[in-house]
């Protein structure tokens, strides 16, 4: 359990999400999932682990279920930010009060002895379906990836039909598809593989993703591109990596909000622009079909919707 301490005041303040409210001109489909967002706070209920490196204004479940309704989302998935640590409690607490509408991606130990089958059970049990590893942080590109450590995790969780979600920079590992192509268990990778427009989708990391998403290895998370590249929105310099990833396998493809938009220091966007841009991008209403609703039911275990 990490040492948790709400009067840490070193790190930075985050911009809160706009709040305006404003529905997308786009309709989703019915049972669409929202496959990336973050419920933080309250902060005097939930406090924040003193190691982190953000400090999240309050963005808590109730707020957020508002903005699901406001963006006619019916489902979503809730992924442990880095602010909580191995402490998972805000999420399972959100999991435990709306268990069809929500499921989630925790954290857990790096090392797998730390985490006993017992309490993967349980996890499971609560709605999470996979574990988040965050490696922009903690791991030296020249050093390749910890694949030891990450193929013991993967392991450890298999036997529960999860996967591992993987926020790293594809652009830092030139050898990507070769050294993941047998993992264990399906990956996940966020925000489009997190490499940065200027490296353009011929990086030899990112088109180890695009070969790992043609060979049904990896999933892609279509989500924060203002995170990947300089301009605000409608972040056209993005575009070429959406069209990339869609070309390689729509069947692959998951889409999220990235809410409450953490660590954003440009032009923070609107939610409801962010729906609309996916339907620029991606204008086969079929298409938008299996990224929003089919895919996610797939990986993330949805029940049927109840009408």
């Amino acid at each position: 359990m990490p040492i948790l301490n709400r009067s840490n005041t070193s790190a930075p303040l985050c911009q809160a999400p706009d709040s305006e409210i404003r529905s997308p001109k786009i309709a989703f489909p019915s049972g669409a999932v929202d496959c990336h967002a973050h419920v933080c706070g309250p902060a005097i209920e939930f406090p924040y682990v003193s190691e982190r490196i953000y400090t999240p204004p309050d963005a808590t479940l109730e707020t957020y279920r508002s903005l699901l309704k406001m963006l006619q989302v019916d489902r979503a998935v809730l992924v442990q930010p880095s602010v909580y640590g191995t402490d998972n409690r805000a999420m399972l607490a959100a999991l435990k009060q709306y268990p069809e509408q929500f499921r989630g991606v925790a954290v857990i130990s790096s090392n797998p002895n730390e985490t006993t089958d017992k309490e993967l059970e349980s996890l499971h049990q609560a709605g999470v379906r996979g574990i988040r590893c965050n490696i922009v942080d903690v791991a030296d590109p020249s050093a390749g990836l910890p694949i030891k450590n990450l193929k013991q995790l993967a392991n450890k969780i298999k036997p529960f039909g999860w996967h591992l979600e993987l926020l790293m920079h594809v652009n830092e590992y030139p050898n990507l598809a070769k050294v993941l192509e047998d993992f264990p268990v399906d990956l996940v990778f966020g925000h489009f593989g997190y490499s940065h427009a200027k490296h353009g989708v011929h990086d030899r990391g990112f088109q180890g993703l695009l070969e790992l998403l043609k060979n049904e290895r990896a999933w892609v998370k279509m989500t924060g591109p203002y995170r990947i590249c300089d301009g605000n929105l409608p972040y056209s310099d993005m575009r070429p990596m959406n069209d990339a990833v869609t070309n390689a396998n729509p069947k692959r493809l998951i889409w999220g909000s990235d809410w409450p938009h953490v660590m954003v220091k440009k032009q923070m966007p609107h939610d409801a622009d962010l729906c609309d841009l996916l339907g620029d991008w991606v204008n086969d209403p079929n298409l938008r079909k299996s990224i929003l609703v089919d895919n996610p039911c797939m990986l993330y275990d949805f029940p049927a919707l109840k009408h």
